[in-house]
């Protein structure tokens, strides 16, 4: 019955390896150790990247550049209708009150007012945009929307 105790490797599955560099005795290259004569991948600590190409103009540098780089667009801090719910009657709700309240969480950043939800009382907003939705809703619960 064979266990992992008994395993054994395959007869050949096992070679020594060999070492390179030990002189003319090992087989193996002798003075220049399989490395070819001088230059400097013959030197020891040779790291040289794959697009090096000795110094002439790597491929890289020669090919023209192509496309653009697109400049990512400013994100806005969304804020729907129905977290303005709480609010009271009349109340001016702009970037600081919004900090305050935890509802965002950077004043500096735009904010944009989405349409989800209802408003059930008038309350004059400041914002640097609103949806077409959420304009509407604001006008006809009696409230203004002020564009920064």
């Amino acid at each position: 019955m064979i266990t992992l105790g008994t395993l054994q490797r395959r007869r050949g599955a096992k070679h020594r390896v060999k070492r390179i560099g030990r002189g003319y005795g090992s087989g193996r290259g002798g003075h220049s150790s399989t490395r070819g004569t001088k230059g400097q991948r013959a030197r020891k600590g040779a790291n040289i990247h794959p697009g090096f190409e000795g110094g002439q103009m790597p491929l890289q540098r020669r090919l023209p550049k192509r496309g653009f780089t697109s400049i990512p667009r400013e994100r806005a801090q969304i804020v729907n209708l129905d977290r303005l719910i709480d609010f009271p009657k009349g109340a001016t709700v702009d970037a600081q009150v919004l900090k305050q309240h935890g509802i965002i969480s950077k004043t500096q950043q735009k904010i944009k007012i989405l349409g989800r939800g209802q408003l059930k009382h008038p309350l004059v907003i400041k914002a640097d945009s609103f949806s077409a939705s959420a304009l509407q809703k604001i006008q006809e619960a009696g409230g203004k929307a002020e564009v920064l």
